[in-house]
């Protein structure tokens, strides 16, 4: 007997339209759909009328329930599986259901589309070209404080999720540990109250005091740049910055060729640095 597929579909983060028009397809045509929350996905299913039948997989159930469903995959099934929100596996169930998939040798096919920590970095004006995705920091002050503190030498940009009722204390902690780094915050993405902040840490901060902080949260923090092993902050990058263009015949371009070698960081990591605290490379053409 020919074995059903496992169809890994992505589904909308917050707009309904975000979704692909395979992802639609797939839905329709699978024999079963296995959904976190039966809830959440009967509305999108009515949206696109969508009548397939619909079972639930989620974290409490999802070693027990993949078992009968990787059954029903081997007797010829095809099934969708579909998290809450996103991409399965990225932070939601899902991982169990594969490896089981994967173990009996069933095809497992993923079907793109939308992850809040993607969509959340492409429009932090944060370094992008390597990056490293934590999901939730921990909940409690003291492993999360632990966590940044094993970070602080990590060059690449940093992703994780957050709630909206530790923010602050995150930033802060950050803040401390970190230092006052360039990062963005971005909360209910794709919806109607999507946000993104942009600016350095104590920045965001001043930004948020007072504020009631509501909605689902992505951090974007921009990695440490480094020099023979040692952290160097935004801090050192503009006073060294600064005291170089006091020379008149130095142009931006040259400063930031000298903070290169003086630094031992890439060029470009140095470039992005600099157009993060002055508007002059720009109009001096700095490639």
């Amino acid at each position: 007997m020919k074995k059903g597929i496992l169809y890994i579909v992505s589904t909308p983060i917050g707009n309904l339209e975000d979704i692909t028009l395979r992802a639609v397809r797939v839905l329709k045509e699978v024999g079963l759909i296995a959904a976190e929350d039966t809830r959440r996905t009967k509305i999108l299913l009515k949206a696109y009328g969508i009548d397939t039948p619909l079972t639930s997989l989620y974290d409490q159930n999802e070693l027990k329930k993949s078992a009968a469903l990787t059954a029903r995959l081997n007797e010829g099934v095809d099934i969708a599986y579909v998290s809450d929100a996103g991409t399965p596996g990225i932070s939601d169930p899902g991982y169990i259901l594969v490896k089981q998939a994967v173990s009996e040798s069933i095809r497992v096919v993923p079907v793109p589309g939308p992850v809040a920590a993607v969509a959340a970095l492409t429009v932090s004006g944060v370094p992008m070209d390597s990056f490293v995705f934590f999901a939730f920091l921990p909940s409690r002050h003291g492993k999360r404080k632990s966590l940044l503190e094993s970070l602080k030498e990590e060059s690449k940009t940093m992703v994780f999720y957050e709630s909206p009722n530790r923010l602050v204390a995150t930033l802060q902690d950050i803040n401390e540990i970190l230092g006052d780094r360039q990062i963005s915050v971005s909360r209910e993405l794709t919806k109607i109250y999507e946000e993104t902040l942009r600016g350095t840490v104590s920045e965001i901060l001043e930004s948020l005091r007072g504020k009631k902080i509501k909605g689902e949260i992505t951090l974007v923090i921009s990695g440490a740049a480094t020099a023979s092993g040692r952290s160097i902050s935004v801090d050192e990058i503009r006073k060294r910055f600064q005291e170089l263009q006091k020379d008149p015949e130095s142009s931006t371009r040259d400063i930031i060729d000298t903070l290169s070698k003086e630094m031992n960081i890439p060029r470009k990591e140095i470039y992005r640095q600099v157009l993060d605290f002055t508007k002059e490379v720009p109009n001096n053409k700095v490639s």
